[in-house]
């Protein structure tokens, strides 16, 4: 059904519920299966190069991590796995990879909407959402325990 999948992981739980269930879809359908990181809170003016350098070290050194344990859970479900940290908005950077890369289809997290900006404009999934030229597969983390008592 899906021959190429992408999955936004940026090591929050709902990119990981994400990545989960990608991993799943890629397992099941054979499936090439990519992930992108997009490191988006660089700093826009910074008082010095420095600044810059030292914060996209250490985003680029937080990606690594991210992007090595979703390795190590593709190699154990036998998926290869390829990674891309790319720099600029979160949405419009993975519907550029989705649409350059032809993937079928888009795979991210839900958060929900506690920010009051997000009610507004909308999140990083709702333009997604919006905007891609695929199928999007949107997964929310589960916040509600149900009791059987």
């Amino acid at each position: 059904m899906f021959h190429k999948i992408l999955v936004g992981l940026e090591g929050s739980e709902a990119s990981w519920c994400a990545y989960r269930r990608a991993l799943t879809l890629s397992r099941e359908h054979g499936s090439e299966l990519w992930v992108v990181s997009v490191e988006e809170h660089l700093p826009r003016y910074a008082a010095t190069i420095d600044e810059v350098k030292e914060e996209q070290e250490y985003e680029n050194t937080y990606f690594e991590r991210v992007q090595g344990q979703a390795r190590e859970l593709a190699e154990e479900q036998g998926v290869a796995l390829h990674c891309r940290t790319v720099v600029g908005h979160a949405a419009q950077r993975i519907l550029e990879c989705a649409r350059a890369g032809s993937f079928d289809l888009i795979v991210v997290g839900h958060r929900g909407h506690s920010n009051p900006l997000h009610r507004l404009a909308g999140s990083t999934a709702d333009r997604i959402v919006d905007h891609a030229q695929c199928c999007v597969l949107v997964e929310h983390p589960s916040s509600v325990s149900v009791n059987s008592t």
